[in-house]
This record gives C-alpha cells, structure tokens and sequence, in this order.
C-alpha cells in the first residue's frame, strides 16, 4: 500500500468536555483528550467536522466547539451534508481542509447520503495522495469508513443465522470491519458473525475513549484509555456459517483474537502485532 493520508477511527466516547472517562480513575496510562489532540499536527490546520450522522448536529457543534478550544484548535467549521453532497462550497472546504471528521449517530445516515458523492471521491483522493492528509470518524463515524459495514445487527447470548445486516461504507478500508462501543456495548457476537461472512477482512471492535491510527494504508496504532479487539476468521476450520438456517446458532473453530492497547501497533499486512511500547504490558493472544 502507499497511501499517504491517515486515519483515525474511534471506538465512540472519546474524551472530550462533556464525556466522564472510567478508566480515568483506573488506568495508569490515561492521558486527557489523547485521542481529539490526533485531529491537528498544528492548532492552525483545517478541521472540518461533518455531522451527518447526527439527529442532533447543535449538540455536537456546542460540545467539540468547547473541546477544540481547550485543545487550542483555532481553525475549524462544521458541515451537516445532507441533500448538499454536491454543495461547491462544502467541496471546497474538503479540499482545502488538513483534517475531516465524521461525528457518530448513524452509520447508515452517512452512507446513504455520501457514499457516491463527490464530497467521498475528494476524501479518498485527498486520503491516497497527500502527505499527512486526515480522515476521522467516532462511534457511526467510524463505522462507516469500510467498504462493508455493519447495518444492523442484534446482541444476543449466540450469534444466530439472519441477525445481522450489512452495507455498503465510504470504501476508505478495504481489508477490515469496524464495529464501536465494542466492549461496553458487548458486540464480540455480532462483529465475529460479520468476519465468518466476510472471512478475508478483519473486523476491528473499538472500545470506548480509543481509536486506531492508521497510516501507510496498513500501519495501526492503538491509542486511548480501552482496548482494540482485532478478530480474524482466516484461519477459522470449522464453521456453520454459511449453512446455518435461519434462527439457528452458528460455531466457528480457531478464530483467532488480538487485544491491543495504548501504543500497540499491528500491521495489516503481515496479521500481527507489529511493535509494543516497552511500557506497554499488552499481549496478543
């Protein structure tokens, strides 16, 4: 891969103004909005902040307006794109911005309003070719950066044949699902039933106030206060998967698990932990 943009996608909750961090009390290696300082090498860069995904865009505007400030960002705006994919001046705005944001809300929303928008054809291009160049996403915003994503999908105690819906993402992954909340939320079923459907990509099940960086197309870098759950299905012997019939549980053997902390590194290329912090006791499994 030589792509030389970034990505930054964020398992929700990330520490902000509004948001109380549990693992702030716990865990040692907590260091306050680590993951929103990630959005500007310099206060000065373009930030623009696109809130699709939301029901309630104010909200979200009043809530980074006051995060970004205490963060010394100076330069940013906000974009709600609905029926305006084709504004010239939302376009304009991406291709002159350093960083692009999606809040969270809805993953469908965004995909059905950008996927083949030129607003997208911009972030990839902006995202393949120029140095340093940023696309983010939180909660929905990070979901939906795959070119399959996880529409909907139900928690249950098995994972059952026909509970889980997937779509068509922004394409900006290609070889990985994202699913968000992960730990919190307890979506491990559903994440590992997208992966035995999809077995050549990996899915990545972000935690809350923690983000994977990925840079070069294939380098990730874990970061924040929680864990990355990476799931694989490559490997997997035996499965049901794709006999199963509806409402029946479905097995899998030898699916194989990664658990990544703050400054893990895994490289997608190779399928293992490439590199750990000396101060960093997380091990792979």
């Amino acid at each position: 891969m030589n792509i030389k943009g970034k990505l930054l996608i964020i398992g929700g909750k990330e520490d902000r103004s509004d948001n109380h961090i549990e693992m702030k009390e716990c865990n040692s290696k907590f260091s306050p909005y680590e993951i929103l300082r990630l959005l500007a090498a310099s206060n000065n860069d373009r930030i623009e902040i696109i809130t699709t995904a939301s029901s309630e865009p104010e909200d979200l505007k009043k809530t980074y307006t006051e995060t970004f400030s205490k963060l010394g960002f100076n330069n940013f705006g906000f974009m709600h794109v609905c029926d305006g994919s084709e504004n010239t001046e939302y376009i304009e705005r991406v291709r002159q911005s350093k960083t692009v944001f999606f809040t969270g809300g809805d993953q469908n929303r965004i995909c059905e309003k950008l996927v083949k928008s030129p607003i997208v054809q911009l972030l990839k291009d902006k995202y393949n070719n120029e140095e340093g160049f940023m696309v983010a996403g939180t909660s929905a915003g990070a979901m939906c950066m795959p070119e399959v994503i996880i529409s909907e999908a139900e928690n249950g105690e098995a994972i059952l044949d026909n509970d889980i819906e997937l779509g068509n993402g922004l394409g900006l992954l290609n070889y990985a699902l994202v699913d968000t909340h992960f730990v919190h939320r307890g979506r491990f079923g559903r994440l590992s039933h997208a992966v035995l459907l999809n077995r050549d990509l990996y899915g990545l099940g972000l935690g809350e106030d923690t983000a994977l960086l990925i840079e070069k197309g294939h380098l990730a870098t874990c970061k924040g206060s929680g864990m990355v759950v990476v799931i694989s299905a490559k490997e997997v012997t035996q499965t049901n998967v794709s006999e199963a019939s509806e409402g029946s549980p479905v097995y899998a053997e030898n699916l194989k698990v990664h658990l990544l902390t703050d400054n893990c590194r895994f490289n997608f290329e190779e399928g293992k932990m490439d590199t750990v912090s000396q101060s960093n006791d997380t091990k792979s499994t």
